[in-house]
Parts: C-alpha cells; structure tokens; sequence
C-alpha cells in the first residue's frame, strides 16, 4: 500500500487537495478529524484525545496496510510533540511492506487567514475564526517534518487540482 501523508498546518488545504488526489487514484481518505471527532465524544482530557486518536490511527494504518492499495491521510505535524507518531505511521507500514509518501503543504500565512473562513471547515469542527488560527500556529512548529523525504508544495496560488496531480505524478500513483 501507499500512503499519501498530507500534512501542514490547518487551513493550509489538506482536505480539499485530498478530495481532488482521490478523484485522480481512487485511493480513499483518512481524514484526521474522523478520529479526533469520534475520540472526542468518548474522551474529555485534551491530552488523551489526541494519544488515544493517534493510537486509532496506527491500528487503522496496520489494517489498511493489509487491504488497500493506497490511502490518502491529512495531518497537522508539529515539531517536536508529532515526531513519535511518525515514526510510528513509519514503522507500521514498513512491517506490512508499504510506503509512506510525504507531501507537506504549506501556503502564505495571509492565504491561511482567508482560507480558516471557508464554511466547509464547520463540518470537521476544525479551527475557524482567525484568532484561533493565530494562537494555534504561534503554539505549535508546523514545519517540515526533518526526518523523512518529502515533497514540498506551496500551494499559496496552485489550484487543489493541481496539487493532486502534481502529487500523484511524483510519486506514480
């Protein structure tokens, strides 16, 4: 299996480029806040939200690994607190003989602040005011993740499209 790792920090595009790369591979998506959200109704402290999400994911990962021929994921990595777990995604599909390919999106902090309106983000209960944008990325590094190969796009005035079929070419999806 390939899995797509889309990653940067929110509102940079994940989704909607995930959406335009499944069109193009008929790989599906694991979207993040599908087990944030699920975790969420079941457990209250933050901190064991995002543990026990990220150790939903792993199991999901070693699953498809074994069924699917390709996966599409969206992630906000930040450094250093998300490196645990990438290597674990890591780690987990290199058992079941599969690839990781990392795709870091990343685009104009004053695009991110126009995209953080767009209504399509309510659905997620993702982050959709400015303010909170603001906070979330002067708290976490969401940065390039050092350790793996990646592919990186700047997708400040590339079309989602686009995107996906720059993603799918490089790595022959």
């Amino acid at each position: 299996m390939k899995l797509v790792f889309l990653y940067g920090s929110p509102a940079v595009g994940k989704l909607t480029v995930a959406k335009e790369l499944e069109k193009i591979t008929d790989y599906k998506i694991f979207h993040n806040h599908v087990t944030l959200n699920l975790v969420k109704e079941y457990v209250k402290k933050l901190s064991r939200v995002f543990r026990t999400s990220e150790k939903v994911r792993l199991v999901m990962f070693d699953s498809m690994a074994k069924e699917a021929e390709g996966l599409i994921f969206t992630y906000c990595y930040s450094k250093p607190e998300d490196d645990w777990f990438v290597k674990e995604v890591i780690n987990v599909l290199k058992k079941n003989k599969s690839e990781v390919c990392f795709v870091h999106l990343k685009t104009s902090k004053e695009e991110l602040m126009k995209r953080v309106n767009n209504n399509s983000r309510k659905k997620y209960n993702k982050i959709r005011t400015r303010k909170k944008l603001d906070e979330n990325l002067k708290k976490h590094k969401f940065v390039e993740i050092g350790f793996v190969n990646n592919l990186v796009i700047d997708n400040t005035s590339v079309k989602a499209k686009d995107t996906a079929l720059k993603i799918k070419k490089h790595f022959k999806l």
